[in-house]
């Protein structure tokens, strides 16, 4: 299939040729549909924590850190661009003249040009912005009133200044406060030190980063970290890790023969965020909290996401103990007893919404054991979940395994079949969003790290269509990391409040009000 030169290309990746067939096969046949049966929602698969509950849960995950290895793993990779996607096209259509201005500025409302220009002054990176401008001759109002906006996002956006569309989301200034504006890494080194610091004051954090922006991550780190330990009383621990080149999918053509760039070689491209289940499975913590980059709020707004971190904490302390005392009683006993049986599948079935498959009782006494052995061995996560407000993205489902046992999966649009009234039905009454909210704890009864690359559904991955200089092409992603890579995780759903979800997509975002320190 591949000629020598493009072999050498694939070894050179560190990918196996073998692989590469596979994925070029898989575009052939696509993947099979997610066979969702219905929505996760309140008493049916997503818990409802009572603030009394919450207390107590709170009090034990503060009482149980203490033996815990805690780390907060934020996936972090790639570019700030897409945030800058509307202030693009002014750069790209405007030159001044009133029928452009008419053209671009003449849409109302907080996604639009006008709102960004008329609040300019309200974001944290505007004094920076200003001082680039200013050491270039230029006055940021004189600008402003003579409509200059192509200069203005010329310094805001390209290398010539503060170059915000070509730097990592974390490196943005994010919130201001009154001494010194704050990026998203910042935010997050500051909220890690209200939840994740041990017992010793140590706070872990790893950043999942594009190879180019490392060195900016770290500079921001070494800059800001003497302030946050002495105002926290904590000392930091940062790492960082790269998505593994060899982790990258081939592109093909639409008629599924692979896609060559313009001098010939073959166009690999990165997985999706999928590819970072390696990246988890390097690490050696037992609790571990992953939240996305541009997912944070300043101080004003952080109790409630502090607040829902250790409330998800300890519902996952709560129930990784009942699974490894009915582990180790069921793995030393020589035969299954009725009397445990019914205390395992009460807790899963009542508790955790899990749906045993038709023919379990059916089964052997022995297999019986054996299916719940297996059931009661994995990771286990607990995902926040918060009220759909109509944001785009994968929701709680429950889904119909092969062996006719039913799951908890979060699952993206893209994982359906949208040509079934059945499932598009079910997908309308979805009460629930996911806000990648998620605490795991990835080491079994003993102490020691499962192998979560086992735990992976490889028939959850996602085809989509992209194009690369004009032409059309298919791009494959891996399953995703909290859907796909972590299907056969024990899954628990907890709704949290929408307070505790403020991504940043559109840099007009930054204007909310709850991107706002009072």
């Amino acid at each position: 299939m591949f000629t020598d030169t493009q072999l050498l290309e694939i070894q050179h990746k560190g990918i196996n040729p073998e692989l590469v067939e596979k994925q070029i096969e898989r575009f052939k046949t696509g993947f099979f549909p997610m066979h969702i049966t219905n929505p996760a929602s309140i008493s049916k698969g997503i818990i409802e924590v009572t603030h009394k509950e919450a207390q107590k849960l709170i009090k034990f995950f503060n009482k149980s850190k203490k033996k815990q290895k805690m780390i907060k793993f934020v996936p972090a990779s790639g570019a700030a661009s897409r945030m800058f996607k509307m202030l693009y096209s002014i750069l790209e259509e405007y030159d001044g003249s009133e029928e452009s201005y008419n053209k671009l500025f003449s849409k109302t409302g907080m996604h639009t040009p006008a709102y960004f220009f008329e609040h300019i002054t309200e974001f944290a990176f505007y004094d920076a912005l200003v001082d680039v401008l200013a050491r270039n001759g230029f006055l940021l109002q004189d600008l402003l009133d003579a409509k200059d906006y192509t200069t203005i996002l010329t310094y805001l956006l390209t290398s010539k200044g503060l170059k915000y569309g070509e730097l990592p989301k974390g490196a943005l200034f994010f919130h201001q406060y009154p001494d010194n504006p704050r990026t998203a890494i910042e935010e997050h080194m500051v909220e890690g030190a209200q939840y994740a610091k041990n017992s010793n004051g140590d706070v872990f954090l790893h950043f999942t980063v594009s190879p180019e922006f490392i060195q900016e991550f770290k500079d921001i780190v070494q800059k800001t970290k003497a302030q946050y330990q002495e105002q926290y009383n904590v000392k930091f621990y940062v790492d960082y890790s790269v998505q593994n080149l060899a982790t990258d999918t081939i592109a093909v053509t639409k008629e599924n023969t692979p896609f060559l760039n313009a001098d010939g070689s073959l166009l690999f491209r990165p997985a999706g965020h999928g590819a970072l289940i390696e990246n988890l499975n390097e690490l050696d913590f037992d609790l571990i909290f992953i939240k996305n980059i541009d997912n944070v709020v300043p101080d004003s707004y952080k109790q409630s996401t502090v607040y829902y971190k250790k409330v998800l904490a300890g519902i996952l302390l709560h129930y990784q103990k009942i699974i490894f005392d009915f582990y180790k009683k069921l793995k030393k006993s020589k035969h299954l007893s009725e009397k445990l049986q019914k205390k395992i599948i009460a807790v899963f079935t009542q508790e955790l919404s899990y749906v045993f498959p038709d023919d379990f009782f059916e089964m052997p006494k022995d297999d019986r054991k054996d299916y719940l052995l297996d059931l009661l061995y994995s990771p286990i996560r607990v995902c926040g979940m918060v009220k759909n407000e109509g944001e785009p993205g994968g929701g709680p489902f429950f889904v119909k395994e092969n062996d006719g046992s039913q799951t908890l999966q979060i699952v993206e649009m893209a994982q359906l079949d949208e040509s079934s009234q059945e499932h598009m039905d079910i997908v309308k009454q979805a009460t629930h969003f996911n806000p990648v909210d998620i605490v795991c704890g990835i080491k079994d009864s003993e102490g020691k790290k499962f192998n979560i690359l086992k735990y992976v559904d490889e028939e959850a991955g996602i085809i989509t269509m992209k194009s690369k200089d004009g032409k059309e092409l298919k791009a494959l992603e891996l399953p995703g990391l909290w859907n796909g890579a972590m299907s056969h995780w024990i899954t628990i759903f907890v709704e949290v409040p929408i307070i505790t979800f403020n991504p940043v997509k559109e840099v007009t975002d930054l204007l909310r009000a709850e991107h706002k320190q009072l």
